[in-house]
């Protein structure tokens, strides 16, 4: 059959075994991974070979793109340029296992003769009878997201904030950490930084703020604390002086997300700030 390999996988059967010599790295894998995916039964294997070094000595690439190459067909002469995604071998894993399947083996055909550099990988691989999740990286990606918690204290005597270091005021708060309830992190972060006792029961989460600082989406979550004991006091050098202030008198280098998390708690404050999308929870009352 003469036809375009994804347009035809999507149209037949699924296949028992789907094998190539050297012609998938000619197509886009990530127009033809999922054609090979779906055109293989559950259990079903995926045999091919990939160009891994050319006649020339060049290597593969560690990014999905295209590169130039000279294809000769068997019995003549003539020389076709061709566009080949010729990869790194863990490149060709991650997208295997990305769209799906399950690597095997993978193998090194190198040349026979020992003047000759060309080199190739042979990838066996199936799709699995039931769908995996993929294991997550041990690289960390670039940072391109923040989660933390911003406390509202409000008392007697009005709402409680702290003097950072450098000069702003705020709530106490900060970054959840993994395992962590918004809640849970509230409390640890109150007591480490004001020194004040509460119970994830007495902290109920309001919603959550998001909204982007270059680019990095930060989520802060606003919760407000209803019992707390203790008296506030400074647990760390960065941040300290801490007091409550009332609703009316409030100070005017507030931080931006504790504005942020104090308009969305009581939004007839008077505070400028850059603007966030706030979903809220439930409906708290303030008094």
């Amino acid at each position: 059959m003469c036809a375009d390999a994804v347009a035809h996988l999507r149209e037949a059967d699924p296949y028992d075994l789907i094998y190539s010599v050297s012609g998938i790295p000619f197509l886009d894998p990530n127009r033809l991974l999922p054609a090979l995916t779906n055109g293989l039964k559950p259990g079903g294997r995926l045999v091919f070979s990939a160009l891994h070094t050319n006649s020339h000595g060049d290597g593969p690439s560690d990014s999905v793109a295209a590169r130039p190459e000279i294809l000769r067909l068997p019995g003549t002469d003539t020389e076709h340029q061709m566009h080949m995604w010729v990869l790194e071998p863990r490149l060709w894993e991650d997208l295997l296992v990305d769209h799906g399947l399950v690597v095997d083996t993978v193998t090194t055909i190198g040349s026979p003769q020992a003047d000759q550099s060309l080199s190739y990988r042979l990838y066996r691989a199936h799709r699995p009878e039931r769908v995996p999740s993929r294991p997550r990286s041990a690289t960390p990606p670039p940072p391109n997201a923040v989660v933390g918690v911003g406390v509202i204290v409000h008392g007697p005597d009005g709402l409680l904030l702290g003097k950072h270091r450098l000069g702003t005021w705020e709530l106490p708060g900060g970054v959840v950490e993994p395992g962590e309830s918004f809640a849970e992190a509230a409390v640890r972060e109150l007591a480490e930084e004001a020194g004040l006792v509460a119970g994830p029961a007495d902290v109920p989460v309001l919603g959550t703020l998001l909204d982007r600082v270059g680019d990095v989406v930060r989520v802060t979550v606003p919760v407000l604390v209803t019992r707390w004991s203790g008296a506030p006091r400074q647990r760390e050098e960065s941040i300290g002086d801490w007091r409550f202030w009332p609703q009316d008198s409030l100070p005017r280098a507030l931080f931006v997300p504790s504005s942020q998390c104090l308009t969305a708690w009581n939004p007839v404050l008077p505070l400028d700030h850059p603007p966030a999308h706030f979903q809220p929870v439930t409906t708290i009352a303030r008094d």
